[in-house]
């Protein structure tokens, strides 16, 4: 895990300083790169169960996604359709290890940030609402049975992929603010980041 722990974090913080200063070549090289290195430690993980393999098909559907945002701006709903599948696909990977329960803060808190942020982006989603809409909810529900897992079954694995699914939350927030509110500085940069440490901390639950 060690090297491809390293290949991971070398391409990614290429990818990640591309988009705050970098040019436009790095970014369209190292963001494909870093999934398939992601993609090839998930499929090196010990034990891969075939549930494991949820993991393994949310690293496939994000990595068509982005090639779908990096290509076109006209490919927009179906980067935004790769995306949901990404998190549906980790919302069933979460939801298949849990047991019936219900912690009512964690939702509440979700359906907070939701609201705020469909309230600020709405008026610029247009022909994109629907799709946003539903991109946002399955991000939130993805959260909150992460979340789950971990408050009623708490371990290393949940932990991880509770704060990776915290972090592709984010990274997304960040994203959707400056793609359709207000860019500010850095903001490629950060929900780079984000997007890129909360697959890792996913697919890091597979070795723990």
């Amino acid at each position: 895990m060690l090297w491809s722990f390293i290949a991971v974090c070398f391409s990614a913080w290429l990818y990640v300083d591309a988009s705050y200063r970098g040019p436009a070549w790095q970014r369209w090289l190292f963001k494909p790169v870093t999934l398939l290195l992601l993609l090839l430690m998930a499929w090196q993980a010990p034990m891969l169960s075939a549930v494991s393999y949820l993991v393994l098909a949310g690293l496939c559907a994000s990595l068509i996604g982005d090639a779908l945002t990096l290509l076109s701006r006209q490919q927009q709903l179906y980067a935004v359709g790769a995306f949901f599948l990404s998190h549906l696909l980790y919302t069933i990977y979460f939801a298949s290890q849990m047991t019936l329960s219900f912690f009512w803060p964690l939702p509440l808190v979700l359906l907070i940030i939701g609201a705020l942020l469909l309230a600020t982006i709405w008026s610029r989603l247009e022909a994109l609402r629907l799709p946003v809409s539903t991109f946002i909810a399955i991000t939130l529900v993805m959260v909150w049975l992460a979340g789950e897992l971990w408050f009623f079954l708490p371990s290393g694995p949940a932990l991880s992929a509770f704060c990776g699914a915290v972090l592709l939350l984010i990274g997304n927030v960040v994203w959707l603010f400056s793609h359709y509110r207000r860019r500010f500085k850095a903001d490629n940069a950060i929900s780079a980041a984000c997007y890129f440490i909360g697959h890792f901390l996913i697919v890091r639950s597979l070795y723990l």
